[in-house]
């Protein structure tokens, strides 16, 4: 955990220097100097740089997005989210709905685990009890309610809800399925799963894993027999070990670097747009009287971020700033607004509220996206200007930033955060980030203490309401309820970029900015 003053001056030139050191392939940094050498791929096997520490191969909690491609290599869902953000069969063979509450699943029977033994209805039955016992679990707030399962026969269940989810089919593909007596409500490191792979070394600390091919997998086996993942935090390091073919795949790269790996031998490239937000979010646990408790202070705040300087300065054209709560690639996000930068602005209401010496303590995890460090020291000049001081606090990979975001671990004002698109529906992600309840908060399940009753019932409605044109109306107009309360001192939507060696084929970059594992080919 780092900590930062606030006394730096950064100008426009300085911060695109800042920008490009950070984000790019400037440092010439070996490999070691982060995350220790890990030689060239060999013949028949894979290579993955992460640019963030996976901590678990469970997802039960907050996972950043290049975690699916892992995570789903050893345990499996019902469903899973192509391309085309359509559901996808998986260990179910069917998955309908049978009535408006009502949808009937029948696992394939041929499914199995890597020790032989069959995936069953107790196993989701049970994976569905899991999930909401798990404090701040990002997966359960996806659902506008958890179905119940009744078991049908042996290889038949179904999943009943109260009111009916339109989705449902989509949402079960974020619901990681392991067999029920070694299920745990706790994000699992270890176990057996129904995937193409299975561990054969693990580091959770370090973040570094080694699969195996999965000898006894249920469906056709992957083309690699060996994948190694290792959590190389500086993308300057990332770039070199993909060039020098130390890594074959590495994700969340930005503009900069793509221009350097364009073209060369070897080396190719893979965009598409994404569905991730990344934001500066308010914490809205602040009690009643505190400047942040108030919408008005919130939008004056936002008046002092320059966007467009952050945009092609700092983060060198490789995001877009939000235009509305959710990003737009989303089906159901509509426009409610934009970030305009204007420090007199934001200067005479903070006046007009009568606040004054305000001091904001701004939080985040390093890699949570590129550039970050130099974001946040820009954001700080910017709130300077306008007379607000700010301290900036960094958390390192793995640590225990996620009990403050809960709430839990000490007290913060702006949190540098991202939240994924899993089903491409804008639903989801609205019910995630913005339909905490005080239940919810009860047992710390809201996005950073969000909790407004009027907007929560919008979308749950929303998520019940099974005419599509009704339903895109009462999204519509959440969307700018939620806009109106300020939940973000800014907002912007990063464009999915990954680079690989041209050894590697097969690898279809999704929208949520993972791909299927067992789909990848290895050419020597």
């Amino acid at each position: 955990m780092t900590q930062f003053g606030s006394g730096a001056v950064l100008s426009r030139r300085s911060l695109l220097r800042a920008g490009l050191a950070a984000g790019t392939g400037l440092a010439l940094a070996p490999l070691a100097a982060c995350a220790g050498p890990i030689g060239a791929a060999a013949p028949g096997s894979l290579a993955l740089g992460l640019n963030r520490s996976l901590v678990s191969l469970d997802n039960k909690l907050l996972q950043f997005d290049a975690a699916v491609t892992v995570q789903r290599a050893v345990r499996q869902a019902l469903t899973r989210i192509d391309g085309s953000m359509k559901a996808q069969l998986v260990l179910a063979e069917r998955f309908e709905q049978t009535a408006p509450t009502q949808w009937t699943v029948r696992l394939r029977p041929e499914a199995r685990y890597s020790d032989g033994s069959p995936v069953t209805v107790e196993d989701v039955a049970t994976a569905l009890k899991m999930y909401p016992q798990v404090n701040g679990s990002f997966v359960m707030g996806l659902f506008p309610e958890v179905p119940s399962v009744s078991k049908v026969d042996d290889h038949t269940l179904l999943l009943e809800t109260a009111r009916p989810v339109p989705i449902l089919d989509l949402l079960m593909a974020n619901i990681l399925i392991t067999p029920a007596a070694a299920n745990r409500p706790e994000e699992l490191a270890t176990g057996i799963g129904s995937g193409p792979y299975v561990v054969a070394a693990a580091n959770s600390g370090t973040g570094e894993y080694t699969f195996e091919r999965n000898q006894n997998y249920w469906a056709a086996p992957p083309s690699v027999g060996t994948v190694r993942v290792r959590f190389v935090p500086e993308e300057s390091s990332r770039v070199i070990a993909l060039r020098s073919g130390e890594l074959d795949v590495i994700d969340s790269i930005t503009p900069d670097s793509a221009e350097q790996l364009a073209g060369l031998p070897g080396v190719a490239l893979e965009n598409i747009t994404g569905t991730r937000l990344n934001q500066l979010f308010f914490n809205f646990r602040k009690p009643a009287g505190h400047p942040l408790a108030d919408a008005r202070v919130r939008e004056a705040l936002t008046y002092a971020i320059d966007g467009r300087a952050l945009v092609e300065d700092v983060l060198v054209g490789s995001v877009t700033q939000a235009e509305g709560v959710v990003p737009l690639a989303l089906s159901g996000a509509v426009r409610t607004g934009t970030y305009t930068h204007d420090p007199a602005k934001a200067r005479a209401l903070l006046d007009s509220l009568g606040v004054r010496d305000l001091k904001l303590k701004i939080i985040w995890e390093t890699g949570e996206f590129p550039a970050d460090t130099s974001v946040m020291e820009a954001v700080v000049e910017m709130l300077r200007v306008v007379g607000v001081s700010s301290e900036l606090q960094q958390f390192e990979p793995g640590g225990d930033i996620g009990k403050w975001r809960q709430g839990r671990g000490g007290d913060w004002d702006v949190l540098g955060n991202g939240y994924p698109g899993p089903t491409g529906q804008a639903v989801t992600t609205l019910l995630g980030m913005y339909g905490g309840t005080a239940e919810k908060e009860s047992t710390r399940d809201t996005y950073h203490g969000y909790v407004n009753p009027p907007i929560a019932d919008a979308l749950a409605s929303a998520a019940a309401e099974t005419d599509v044109d009704r339903r895109t109306e009462l999204l519509t107009s959440a969307q700018q309820a939620i806009w109106a309360t300020w939940p973000c001192l800014w907002a912007f939507v990063p464009k999915v970029l990954l680079a690989r060696r041209t050894r590697v084929q097969g690898v279809g970059l999704q929208p949520i900015n993972s791909y299927d594992l067992s789909a990848v080919r290895v050419e020597g």
